[in-house]
């Protein structure tokens, strides 16, 4: 490494960091998504700690806008109560998963207001904020402007019907909502009419030069300075940063019904969060945001909000003379099964339910292992999930505890030995923890794991050459017993100190165990020699996937709970719940007419009935939940409407081929929606 290189890495270590991941949104449960950026930030700020670093490692509740105003006066309480309720259940949830927040915040705090009101009046100060009148769709029943997300209406270029007031699902078209024909209210049903209104923007032209400066210093992944470049090239637009009231947020100084747009202090409540820290330690907040501070700001974000990341934040923080970030950090989505999350397949996973089945380490350790510093979209496959957690914290990492522990306890008066039996496999271990550490600090997390694993291979193959089992028969061998034992351990104290930061949980019993802390990365420079240790507890357990498919099998039944939240329509922010589908959509439903020819309880299943269904010449086997409603010899014969090319699903009882369909409120009263019996089996419904 060049000298001058060396020094300003030394420099960046030294500095102060100031960590933070996306603010939730509180307006529905953290899901399996959510926690990929929980995860990948609580990594990197332990593994920060851990070499040395000065953290703060901050998050907060995003609690403002229509949404949130909407539904808390649908539930009938004030918007405060909602956001407090929701903040409480995402930060049990958080600490479930050990994320390790120094403090979870909310938006609406008085040092959130406070930032904001700064940054705004820096902005004003400087000549970034104008104003303009615009015309937007206004609800005249429920007295106020409308977004886009609560309008529907005809799509203006190719007249598809129920198109949002922002873009056309149909033809792909962008347009203006008072662009939209028969538009309505999706909040009231009523027809809005065109009004005025006075709003406040900042000018982010004024910022291109800025802005292209901060791209070029290091702060994005290239993908995203890329994605960059094509904004510049299309120019960047004023930001509209004012909501008209009814509105839950904070109102615009010096104005009487002009509310900040939410995007505006969302991120601000970064530096709200930090605020209140810093008051609660007697620090001063400027010697962490002021534009020469000693600190280095990180932010984790998903790829969906990048835009305000990239362009309006490091905009609005250089216009109110603040430091920009060193980095805006920006992962992908999260799929299963190769796939959306969904919620009718039951992979649609809150992180609640989750806890109910799993530890938070197996997760964790899963998206570690798959995660890089690339864009890329990472895919939960539960059996690979599985699989993986079995393979490598069970078969390889606790099994190497697992098969010394024993004869130290019994053996040796629960001591190590007071020299290792292979000082040099010992030393090739140490040598790898800079490395380790440095990929963890560039984000490669899944090399890093990689890395890892491979050396929990090869102490677990160093631990089957020496077979302890055999020599402790031999008295005249228990000397090299006690030391390939404690070579053993010893490398497992170094495996799982660099996977601390990823599987805490294990971690804390491995501390237990072994009497230390895991805290500092270098310790294991020194290994443990002539060192007292507990007797030995299973560390982690392996997982089954009966586990996985009762879980999917709760996520679905979560489907109901989630269909009786408030119908406001639209996607709500950060809001993923909200599928639709579109008419083509619905044209690849197969509907078939099918004889019911066989009907059976199933062993074990509460709800179901395994009915063979004839489709004219072919047969097909289904699991339906109407078994509180029907006895099977009283089906059989019976003609019934399914859903023909569903994919087949592998269930706990076999493989269910399709879906019949079925009516009622539950309970004895379900009712299969039978056809009349001239109905031919296979027939198309239509």
């Amino acid at each position: 490494m060049p000298f001058y290189s060396f020094i300003n890495k030394l420099k960046s270590n030294m500095k102060k960091l100031f960590i933070t991941s996306a603010l939730p949104y509180a307006n529905g449960a953290l899901h399996l998504g959510h926690m990929l950026e929980h995860t990948q930030s609580d990594i990197w700020a332990r593994v920060n700690r851990a070499i040395g670093r000065n953290v703060r490692y901050l998050c907060a509740e995003d609690s403002h806008g229509a949404p949130i105003m909407l539904r808390a006066e649908k539930e009938g309480i004030s918007p405060e109560e909602f956001v407090e309720g929701t903040r409480k259940e995402h930060w049990k949830v958080l600490q479930g998963f050990n994320i390790s927040y120094d403090h979870y915040h909310t938006t609406h705090s008085i040092e959130n207001e406070q930032m904001v009101e700064q940054i705004y009046s820096k902005l004003k100060e400087n000549g970034h904020i104008d104003t303009k009148v615009v015309e937007q769709l206004f609800d005249p029943e429920k007295g106020m402007f409308l977004a886009d997300r609560f309008i529907k209406g005809e799509c203006p270029k190719c007249g598809a019907e129920d198109q949002y007031g922002d873009n056309c699902e149909k033809c792909a078209a962008t347009y203006n909502a008072t662009e939209v024909k028969n538009p309505r209210s999706t909040i009231s049903g009523a027809t809005p009419i065109i009004k005025e209104s006075l709003h406040y923007f900042v000018n982010l032209k004024n910022f291109e030069g800025m802005l292209k400066d901060w791209m070029d210093n290091g702060a994005l992944q290239d993908q995203v300075i890329n994605k960059l470049k094509e904004w510049f090239e299309m120019g960047l637009q004023s930001w509209d940063i004012s909501r008209d009231a009814p509105y839950f947020g904070f109102k615009i100084p010096d104005t009487e019904d002009k509310y900040f747009y939410v995007w505006l202090d969302a991120p601000v409540g970064y530096l709200g969060c930090l605020k209140y820290v810093c008051e609660q330690n007697n620090e001063d907040i400027n010697d962490w945001i002021a534009p020469d501070a000693n600190t280095q700001q990180v932010h984790f974000i998903g790829k969906d909000i990048l835009y305000f990341h990239s362009l309006f934040w490091p905009a609005m923080l250089h216009g109110a003379e603040l430091k920009v970030p060193d980095s805006v950090f920006v992962h992908g989505f999260v799929t299963v099964n190769g796939a959306k999350m969904s919620k009718s397949r039951g992979t649609f996973i809150n992180a609640s339910t989750y806890l109910k089945y799993f530890k938070p380490d197996y997760l964790r350790y899963y998206y570690a292992a798959k995660l890089s510093d690339k864009i890329t979209d990472l895919d939960l496959n539960l059996e690979d999930f599985v699989t993986k957690v079995n393979s490598d914290l069970v078969g390889k990492l606790a099994n190497i505890a697992s098969r010394c522990a024993g004869f130290i306890h019994k053996k040796f008066d629960a001591t190590l030995a007071s020299e290792l039996h292979n000082p040099e496999l010992y030393q090739q271990f140490v040598e790898a923890s800079d490395s380790i550490k440095e990929l963890f600090i560039q984000r490669q997390y899944s090399k890093a794991i990689k890395q890892i694993m491979a050396l929990a291979d090869t102490a677990n193959q160093y631990i089957s050459d020496m077979e302890p089992w055999k020599t402790a028969k031999d008295e005249n061998r228990q000397e090299e017993v006690h030391q390939v034992c404690s070579t053993g351990i010893n490398l497992f104290r170094v495996l799982i100190s660099w996977l601390a930061p990823v599987i805490p949980d294990t971690a804390t019993k491995a501390e237990d165990y072994l009497i230390i802390s895991l805290s500092n990365w270098d310790d294991v420079k020194t290994p443990l020699l002539n060192h007292k240790v507990n007797k030995f507890k299973p560390l982690i357990t392996r997982v089954e996937i009966k586990s996985v498919e009762e879980m999917i099998e709760e996520s679905k039944e979560d489907l109901k709970a989630i269909e009786d939240k408030p119908t406001i329509n639209g996607p709500l922010k950060d809001d993923p719940i909200n599928e639709e589908i579109s008419f083509d959509d619905f044209a690849k439903v197969d509907l078939r007419i099918a004889k019911i020819i066989d009907a059976q309880h199933v062993k074990g299943a509460d709800k179901l009935l395994q009915l063979t269904l004839d489709l004219g010449g072919l047969t097909k086997n289904v699991f339906a939940g109407i078994k509180s409603a029907y006895q099977p010899d009283d089906l059989i014969g019976k003609n019934t409407v399914m859903v023909a090319n569903l994919a087949p699903r592998k269930m706990r009882f076999g493989m269910s081929e399709g879906m019949v369909l079925a009516a009622g409120p539950g309970g004895k009263e379900i009712y299969i929606l039978e056809p009349n019996d001239g109905a031919i089996a296979g027939m198309r419904v239509k």
